[in-house]
């Protein structure tokens, strides 16, 4: 007789829900298809030459350790550029306060495995980064959204909603937030907001997690401080990536947190892999040894200012009136907000027959609302796709109209 899987599977599994970007990837193997949907930084910004020549080098030099197991905190080397790094940029972190992951994915998962119980409270953004909302209500959390304005989460219905639940005797463990070119909306939070934000933290006794993959992706305006750096009692956990600032191929990303947080992440990711890549974790702390990393930063930085200009040239060309969009300063993503009677979700059908694809904003939102929205990317595509991208985009929004 065959089981009946459905009565086999845990809470966790059955809550669990396919994600509507790796679906929308799937597109891509068409040919015809133009995608704006996937968070894909430019192949052009890849170091291909660079990294075979370091990769054939450890393979020679380092060949026995660089294909074994490795610590699960991750390689010496690499972080040890990584604290230069930080440390070179007025951050004061050691050894004690920094882990690497599998991806920042793998450190949201693991961080809501050691903070959350089932039914705790996570404070999330409306709208906020879909795998971070999965990576929460696999663990169990309920989340309760705080609405934007033009400088990120509102710190006034941030005060409103924690007295609701304090009120309510509800547990609430952190508050999640991306301040820097926030995914999906493309906002970046000022100081203040900052600010604000960690002092309400405090008031209420919560930690804060700090998603940072898009930071160092600045095209304009002035950098903000870190929320790691404006904390002065260990509150804050941030995240850091490889995967928008080199190759998203090599899935390693680090965290930075106090000890006590760092210890048992590392407690709980050797139970999930033991340890990152050592051959991979080689290859890139080699290449900044080299100063590849800044230097092609630069590149990235530029290439990436470029076709979101030209993007947004686009939407002012071809976007009906009524259609509203964020400008970001940085990052992959812009948002578009279309009239209040409009359904971006339903729209996502007719879009994909016409051979153009985004996220529905709707996803991003923990709350059922964002029917209005969607997210659109402008770091892979090139200036010609993008262009007849929103066209036929721009051509779908009309006739909805």
């Amino acid at each position: 007789m065959i089981p009946d899987i459905s009565t086999k599977l845990s809470l966790s599994a059955k809550s669990m829900k396919r994600s509507a970007i790796r679906e929308i990837l799937k597109l891509l193997k068409d040919p015809e298809m133009i995608s704006f949907a996937g968070g894909l930084p430019a192949p052009d910004s890849f170091p291909v030459t660079e990294i075979k020549e370091i990769s054939a080098m450890i393979l020679e030099t380092q060949g026995a350790s660089a294909l074994q197991y490795g610590t699960t905190e991750g390689e010496a080397e690499l972080r040890e550029m990584l604290l230069k790094r930080h440390n070179e940029k007025g951050l004061s972190v050691g050894h004690e306060n920094l882990a690497v992951s599998t991806g920042s994915q793998q450190a949201l998962d693991i961080l809501s495995r050691i903070l959350i119980n089932r039914g705790d409270y996570v404070i999330c953004g409306l709208p906020s980064y879909l795998g971070g909302l999965s990576a929460f209500n696999l663990n169990g959390a309920q989340m309760e959204g705080i609405p934007f304005d033009e400088n990120g989460m509102r710190a006034d219905e941030l005060e409103k909603a924690l007295k609701k639940l304090k009120d309510q005797n509800q547990i609430v463990k952190f508050i999640y937030t991306i301040p820097d070119f926030q995914n999906p909306a493309g906002i970046t939070m000022p100081d203040s907001r900052r600010e604000e934000i960690l002092e309400i933290a405090s008031k209420y006794d919560l930690l804060l997690v700090e998603d940072s993959p898009y930071r160092d992706i600045r095209f304009e305006g002035k950098e903000q401080k870190l929320m790691y750096e404006i904390d002065t009692e260990g509150r804050v956990i941030t995240l850091f990536t490889f995967s928008k600032i080199l190759a998203p191929g090599f899935r390693i990303a680090w965290i930075l947190a106090n000890p006590e947080i760092i210890e048992k992440f590392l407690m709980a990711k050797q139970s999930a892999d033991l340890c990152s890549p050592v051959f991979v974790q080689k290859i890139i702390a080699e290449y900044m040894k080299r100063g590849l990393l800044e230097k092609n930063l630069v590149n990235t930085i530029s290439l990436y200012k470029s076709r979101r200009d030209h993007m947004l040239g686009c939407f002012e060309k071809f976007m009906p009136e009524g259609v509203k969009w964020t400008k970001p300063e940085g990052g992959l993503f812009l948002f578009i907000t279309l009239p209040e009677h409009m359904n971006a979700d339903d729209l996502l059908e007719l879009a994909v027959k016409r051979n153009v694809a985004y996220v529905k904003g709707s996803v991003f939102y923990c709350n059922d609302c964002g029917k209005n929205t969607m997210r659109i990317n402008f770091s892979y595509s090139d200036p010609d796709t993008i262009t007849k991208g929103v066209k036929r985009l721009a051509a779908v929004i009309k006739e909805s109209m």
